[in-house]
């Protein structure tokens, strides 16, 4: 049904409970999963430990902390797949927009299913503008499931 499984992952609790839900489905399906991962400031602080509970920057980190953190959420994102006897086929990490990169992904490799934490780490704008998993479910041309 699901062959291959796209899941954005941006180190959240939400996050984490959307890839562990994608690695279910796949290994129930024999899906592939591809892992979106889109550095943000938020993300990166959160990553690297410098955000108590509050999802607010007011700099840039710098690129050798989006490394860091990007290698983080890596390094998390693979012990979830390997709990469940899964491994991630492709990672995929470009700047931008986290709806319009894991769309992007979606559609590069054919996904039948995107999953996404229903609430990550998005930024206060997001209650003014929509979250990540709103968007991807808005304009994905497959089939989009938000985790709680």
């Amino acid at each position: 049904m699901f062959e291959k499984i796209v899941v954005g992952m941006d180190g959240s609790q939400q996050a984490e409970r959307a890839l562990g839900l994608a690695c279910d489905l796949a290994s129930k399906y024999d899906s592939e999963i591809h892992l979106v991962h889109t550095p943000e400031p938020q993300t990166v602080a959160f990553a690297m430990g410098a955000l108590a509970g509050y999802h607010a920057v007011t700099t840039m980190p710098s690129a050798q902390d989006v490394d860091a953190a990007r290698e983080k959420i890596l390094t998390l994102a693979r012990s979830i797949a390997k709990e469940h006897d899964q491994k991630i086929t492709q990672t995929y990490m470009e700047l931008g927009d986290p709806a319009d990169q894991i769309i992007a992904c979606a559609e590069a490799c054919g996904a039948d299913l995107i999953v996404t934490g229903r609430r990550g780490l998005g930024s206060l704008g997001s209650l003014l503008q929509g979250s990540t998993s709103q968007r991807v479910n808005h304009l994905a041309k497959c089939a989009c499931l938000s985790v709680v």
